[in-house]
């Protein structure tokens, strides 16, 4: 009987053979021995399918669990948004699970976030693409507000949300040409507020100057090392100013 590890976990798992690379990669989080630094990729034609919508829904998520709360984030945001401790089985098991739905309110990938220093931090399900999607749009659309807060991550998100602002995630520092045409067909005007690190920094000029000419663009310069997660909401109303204004 021939075959390899990859041919054995594309077997196991259902998937063509470059996923079950990526899933092993994932598990194992292997990584090459030079890892790039982060930074924000040069915008281009977004030709990548959608993301397919689940088949499923995961079960036994907690919301209560004590990990959300050390993030500040309240059992009511926590039950809105599915997000929770999972005690199910699979890749995302023992991890905060935090449900990805796309524009139209489909649900397209589960994210799962290590609680206890696991790495990696975040894992994804293989073939997911982020750049097609933007994380809380569908919510931030409902708001019927004309002003979008953009951040980096899903706590940021969770957190800016809570404290009564549109917001959206872009999952990472990256910024795509599908992320750009999601902001510029929903919003009249966008708040750029990013991680407080050079990387954010950077990211911040790059999506401000591809979006400029087309909206109006804040930007809000957080200390070093801050990200808006860190924040309260009293904190975020004096950066952006009260909740639901429409600009």
């Amino acid at each position: 009987m021939g075959g390899d590890v990859i041919d054995l976990v594309a077997i196991m798992e259902r998937c063509r053979l470059r996923e079950a690379g990526l899933r092993l990669q994932d598990w194992f989080s292997v990584r090459t021995s030079h890892p790039t630094p982060m930074r924000v990729l040069a915008m281009a034609p977004s030709a990548a399918e959608p993301n397919r919508p689940l088949g499923f829904v995961l079960q036994w998520i907690d919301p209560r669990h004590p990990y959300l709360t050390q993030r500040g984030i309240s059992q009511a945001t926590a039950q809105m948004f599915g997000v929770g401790m999972y005690y199910g089985n699979g890749f995302l098991a023992g991890r905060c699970v935090i449900p990805i739905r796309d524009e139209k309110r489909q649900l397209v990938a589960y994210v799962g976030r290590a609680v206890n220093g696991e790495e990696p931090k975040y894992r994804f399900p293989a073939g997911f693409r982020k750049s097609q999607v933007l994380f809380n749009l569908d919510r931030a659309m409902q708001t019927g507000g004309r002003n979008v807060i953009v951040v980096e991550g899903f706590f940021d998100a969770l957190k800016v949300h809570q404290a009564g602002h549109p917001v959206v995630a872009l999952m990472g520092a990256s910024f795509s040409q599908r992320q750009s045409d999601l902001l510029l067909s929903h919003f009249a005007s966008i708040t750029l507020m990013l991680d407080g690190d050079e990387p954010g920094r950077r990211a911040a000029e790059f999506i401000a100057q591809r979006l400029m000419p087309r909206v109006p663009v804040n930007k809000v310069e957080l200390p070093d090392h801050i990200q808006p997660d860190q924040l309260s909401s009293a904190e975020i109303h004096v950066l952006v100013g009260p909740p639901n204004r429409t600009s």
